[in-house]
């Protein structure tokens, strides 16, 4: 490790002294403004910040510069050049000196630090002449170029250089994420959304250090993803969605290209195949696994609870084995949901007698189960995770079980939940949502142990919502708030110094072209959107 150690350091030192080098006469022309890091907007909040009241100035004479030989960390740099020159029109060149003499440095240094005690966490440096981000690994370099993102402003200060400079705030900041489990889910079965859709939704994910995408594949609706070995469940099962619309469907190739695109972006894909509730479009497909005693038909309401597989036959098992291997095989996350929730119309006896079965076949394929609080009730080990949306009785089932849990409280972290009586979308029947209630509150005073919470997950169900402009407006900005309920220490969350934070966010969400709720509640930042393109974040 010492050795370690002394290459990383003579090759930054070497940086330092090859490309820091501003001459006195440019100097003299860059007059760099007083700036206070900490009274920055940074979502979600980091655990320690400590201004110096200087800054760096980020100009055309800026290069990025990586640690050699460590694994992801080229990538990492070269996706921060990509957004800052979608941002402000800079292109800035990645180790290399590009076309510019290289007078001001970001550097992405991989560290040995054991102060550096988690995957995700990073310390960034922002001097006047270099920024560095000190990472053990690409995932945690990554979550610091997110905050470094939201550090550089829009506009250049070049009133007052010969130049244009975005001048940087300078200091120091330590940070770590409260759980390693940030999640969002979205429903792609009741309404389908395209490989595009997913991928703008994962980006605005990642931009605010959320590193998990649920995705709920298959209910009574519709069924999302190719099964090579059944392929009926994508021609009859994908062929409807709530309301009569014409479905749609995930091929392999395309749900290979969400996972990539995700991993890209340091977020886990969890695929989640609804059972033994929630089947209609699986038993429409192939009526042998049906076990409600009716003849199934296509199905476009929203009505919950009056399917199930038949929980008894050799074949609905066998049939589940196909689907959790294909989908297990190219899905390279560590998880693999069951759904399990509102099974009505299922004796207890009989779920739990499937819920125990299909708990072996996920862990035959090397995946973890995740299931929604109700699969606590079965005979499942304390591998298993339990998502909380409901019942408390169950969670705490679940702890006793010794098994970990997602916190998704619908009366709290439902994103199809309404803001209020005037929501354009969403229903109400578990509570209505406002801006400020989906912020006020903690998730690890809910009763359940802090050393049983995996995380957090915001579940976006999508009955009442059919296009990506919907989406956004039933996800921002409350997605933006459970970012931080899910990053930040409770210690650094607060009300009345988020909806500050929260409001300056408009221009980023604009420049996206995100359609958000713009709450009453807070005093939105006002957004000169004059951009002919919109940014690829």
């Amino acid at each position: 490790m010492f050795k370690t150690i002394c290459i990383r350091s003579l090759f930054f030192a070497s940086v330092i002294i090859a490309f820091i080098a501003c001459s006195e006469e440019k100097k003299k022309n860059i007059i760099m403004p007083l700036t206070d890091l900490s009274k920055v907007s940074l979502i979600p909040k980091p655990l320690k910040t400590t201004p110096t009241n200087s800054a760096f100035a980020l100009d055309q004479f800026t290069a990025i510069y990586t640690s050699k030989n460590a694994t992801g960390f080229e990538e990492v740099g070269k996706f921060l050049a990509e957004k800052l020159k979608n941002k402000i029109d800079l292109t800035i060149p990645v180790n290399t000196e590009g076309s510019n003499t290289v007078e001001r440095v970001i550097y992405i240094n991989q560290s040995d630090s054991t102060e550096l005690d988690s995957p995700e966490a990073y310390q960034l440096y922002i001097n006047q002449d270099s920024i560095i981000i000190n990472a053990n690994t690409s995932e945690g370099a990554f979550r610091g170029i997110q905050t470094l993102r939201q550090l550089v402003p829009l506009e250049s200060n070049d009133t007052l250089a010969l130049q244009k400079i975005w001048p940087v705030p300078s200091g120091k900041i330590i940070d770590n994420p409260n759980f390693a489990y940030r999640g969002s889910m979205l429903d792609v079965a009741r309404h389908f959304f395209s490989v595009e859709d997913v991928k703008k939704y994962i980006d605005l994910l990642a931009y605010y250090k959320i590193n998990v995408l649920h995705l709920h594949l298959s209910d009574d609706q519709g069924w999302r993803i190719e099964i090579k070995s059944w392929p009926k469940l994508t021609e009859i099962g994908g062929s409807t969605e709530v309301g009569g619309e014409s479905g749609g469907f995930y091929t392999q190739e395309d749900y290979k290209e969400i996972v990539r695109y995700a991993a890209e972006r340091y977020m886990t894909i969890i695929p989640e195949i609804d059972m033994p509730g929630h089947t209609n479009a699986a038993s429409v497909s192939y009526p042998f696994l049906n076990g409600n005693g009716k003849t199934p038909k296509l199905y476009e309401g929203m009505k919950v609870g009056f399917s199930t597989f038949d929980t008894h036959k050799d074949t609905v098992y066998a049939f589940i084995d196909d689907v959790v291997r294909e989908i297990s095989a190219i899905t390279p996350g560590p998880y693999f949901h069951v759904g399990g929730d509102e099974s009505h119309v299922t004796k207890k006896s009989d779920y739990i007698y499937f819920i125990n079965k299909v708990e072996k076949i996920v862990q035959k394929h090397g995946k973890r189960m995740i299931g929604w609080d109700e699969v606590a009730i079965a005979d499942v080990d304390a591998t298993s995770i339990s998502q909380w949306w409901a019942s408390e009785e169950n969670a705490k089932k679940a702890v006793d079980k010794g098994m970990q849990i997602i916190v998704s409280p619908a009366k709290k972290a439902y994103l199809d939940m309404e803001y209020d009586t005037l929501s354009k979308f969403g229903l109400h029947w578990a509570a209505y949502i406002p801006v400020d209630t989906a912020y006020i509150w903690t998730p690890e005073e809910y009763g359940i142990p802090l050393e049983n919470i995996l995380g957090v997950e915001a579940p976006l169900w999508s009955e009442t919502i059919s296009n990506i402009d919907e989406l956004e407006y039933l996800a921002f900005p409350r997605i933006i708030g459970y970012s931080e309920l899910s990053w930040s220490i409770k210690e650094n969350r607060n009300w009345e110094d988020y909806k500050v934070r929260l409001a300056d966010q408009a221009p980023f969400l604009d420049r996206m072209d995100v359609k958000y709720y713009p709450s009453p509640l807070i005093d939105w930042k006002k957004s000169d959107f004059t951009y002919k393109t919109i940014e690829k974040d």
